[in-house]
């Protein structure tokens, strides 16, 4: 875009222009703050601190132009307009497949945010061309009603500074005053963009960028102590299932996007999971597991399951520390002369595994390199499944024994993109397309779990093996959940929107009877309960998870934004739901944010002061 001139005279970042754009987009805020993102308004007390908040620093960033010469002015007004509007653009886009915000971690991760980069399209609706009207308007004010003579008088931009100050710190005043925690729960975005604005948020975002990778060292033995004291006091005791697959190889099957809604539910008289339906006949299936990922997604459930660990609220731990040190389940198996893989036919860079499975311990990752991918056998993100399992049934044939493999699917991946001789159920018939093609993505991928189980009968690997087949993370986002539920029969709320990020967890031991499990429970007990069952006990295991057999129900199921579910009760977005009745019960929650807080703060801890160095 060709940034206009004028002539000296006629300041094109007079105030009165300045208060033109700063007004636009702060209506612009408005509209997508209450339109574009799902803030949950607890009190109409909240609405005016809501308008108000996005002021403040839109008048510090545009009037920054005030103090250079007039030749630079254009090009930082300019400047200004571009940050305000890909902030708040990149924001709506990102929260409508997230239900989250961007952070500056993110940023440089770009890459690894699947979704974002082949389905943009999907995300983008019409109306988003009116969040830029103003770039036509804006040219033709300067250009037609700009006065001559102009003068920006110290006194004023003393004036015009002093008031954007001002209303930053009483947004900051009035957001501490209703949010104590509002800086120590900074995981909590959605509670943060309601409370300083989205513009407040992201500098506060990059200040704690610029902060965190300091924590590493300045962290001493000392800040490790209280961890280890917290951790050391979660060992539970053992059950009659202690050591019940000792010695047995073990196969994680991480499957991509699965929401445990699909497990025993037909579409049009079709099962959507026909093999993992009967396979739970003779497994412990465990019901009520929820997703607990962060802005890392796959990379954050494979960092839970071998570490224990929660993920970092922004970004992932793969792609930010790489170099900790880590006691995962590789290093804790090869105790037990156990060999460890990861198979995957994506890139070795895609969130940055080549590096972080060498900080894991494991022995060998098998990436897309290693197997033969061509256009024929590949879809969206990369190799199908059925032909992924099938070349990678080979290479677990090759495996000294005992070995802990993890074999990571790809093709259940928004946009749920499948050729029409893969697709072995029709598509649902709801509002909306993308959840009508999940559903054939969902059965494809139980149809290769299925062949993969024949292979490993055929090849001699089955019987002396544990499997444990787990969804990832949620496949469909709050934006696309109407159509989940009108395959429920149910109405959208928060409460249900919370109960559609339980995710399937199956562990088959072949000859076990099988067993439903309904603790609830998240991602990082998986681990616990691995270990349980090969028969090593978890004290000092340095891991936050439960054992699920026999999981405290007076724990919170914890969130990475400080949500949680726990005995009857649902907190979300700062509120506190009856799991039953949905009614709002603030007292209710209280006694465990407490602990939701510490673990959050103590795992970040963790992460990142790599306290573990002081601790194995």
């Amino acid at each position: 875009m060709k940034i206009p001139q004028v002539s000296a005279a006629g300041k094109i970042t007079s105030i009165r222009l300045v208060i033109i754009a700063v007004t636009a987009i702060w209506i612009k805020t408005i509209f997508v703050l209450f339109l574009g993102f799902d803030l949950k308004i607890t009190s109409a007390a909240e609405v005016p601190f809501i308008i108000l908040s996005p002021i403040g620093s839109l008048l510090l960033l545009f009037g920054f132009s005030f103090y250079f010469t007039k030749t630079v002015k254009p090009l930082l007004f300019w400047t200004a307009w571009i940050v305000a509007n890909a902030l708040l653009y990149g924001d709506l886009l990102y929260y409508r497949f997230y239900t989250d915000f961007v952070t500056l971690p993110i940023l440089f991760q770009f890459d690894n945010v699947g979704g974002l980069g082949p389905s943009t399209l999907e995300l983008m609706s019409p109306w988003d061309l009116l969040l830029f009207i103003d770039l036509f308007i804006l040219p033709w004010i300067m250009k037609t009603r700009t006065k001559k003579g102009t003068v920006i008088t110290k006194k004023k931009k003393g004036l015009y500074g002093a008031a954007g100050v001002v209303l930053v710190l009483f947004t900051v005043g009035i957001g501490l005053f209703r949010s104590p925690y509002l800086f120590a729960a900074s995981y909590d975005r959605d509670g943060m963009v309601k409370a300083l604005g989205p513009y407040n948020y992201h500098l506060y975002d990059f200040a704690l960028g610029a902060v965190t990778p300091f924590s590493r060292s300045l962290a001493t033995k000392a800040d490790a102590l209280p961890t280890l004291d917290y951790l050391k006091s979660k060992e539970g005791a053992l059950t009659d299932l202690f050591g019940a697959a000792r010695g047995k190889n073990v196969i994680l099957i991480s499957m991509e996007s699965t929401q445990n809604f699909v497990i025993n539910r037909e579409i049009n008289g079709e099962e959507i999971t026909p093999f993992l339906n009967g396979l739970i006949e003779d497994s412990f299936y465990f019901s009520n597991v929820y997703d607990q990922t962060a802005q890392g997604k796959t990379s954050d459930s494979e960092f839970m399951i071998d570490t224990g660990l929660y993920p970092l609220a922004s970004g992932s731990v793969f792609v930010q520390k790489p170099e900790n040190t880590y006691y995962s389940l590789p290093h804790i198996l090869k105790e037990k002369d156990y060999y460890s893989t990861v198979f995957h036919g994506n890139e070795r860079t895609f969130w940055n595994r080549e590096n972080m499975y060498n900080a894991l311990g494991y022995d060998r990752f098998y990436s897309e390199r290693d197997y033969k991918v061509t256009e024929e056998n590949s879809v969206n993100y990369g190799i199908k499944d059925i032909e992924f399992f099938n070349q990678t049934a080979e290479k677990l044939e090759e495996l000294p024994q005992p070995f802990y493999s993890r074999l990571i699917t790809l093709t259940n991946h928004f946009p749920f993109l499948l050729e029409e001789e893969d697709k072995y159920i029709q598509e649902a018939d709801t509002k909306v397309d993308v959840v009508n093609r999940y559903i054939t993505t969902v059965r494809y991928e139980d149809e290769a779990i299925k062949k993969l189980f024949q292979d490993l009968k055929d090849k001699g690997l089955y019987e002396n093996t544990i499997f444990v087949l787990y969804g990832d993370h949620y496949g469909i986002s709050e934006k696309f959940e109407e159509g989940i539920f009108e395959i429920l029969g149910k109405e959208v709320s928060p409460v249900n929107h919370v109960s559609l990020q339980q995710v399937p967890l199956i562990i088959h031991i072949p000859g076990q009877e099988g067993k439903v499990v309904s603790r609830a429970g998240g991602e990082i007990d998986i681990r616990p309960t691995i270990l349980h069952l090969l028969g090593i006990k978890t004290e000092n295991k340095l891991s936050f998870g439960h054992v699920l057999f026999n999981r405290n129900e007076d724990h919170p199921v914890i969130f990475r934004d400080g949500s949680f579910v726990a005995k009857g009760l649902t907190f979300n977005d700062g509120v506190c739901y009856e799991s039953n009745s949905e009614a709002i019960v603030p007292a209710k929650c209280i006694p465990y944010q407490e602990t939701v807080r510490q673990e959050l703060e103590l795992s970040d801890d963790i992460i990142y002061g790599d306290l573990l160095r002081f601790l194995k």
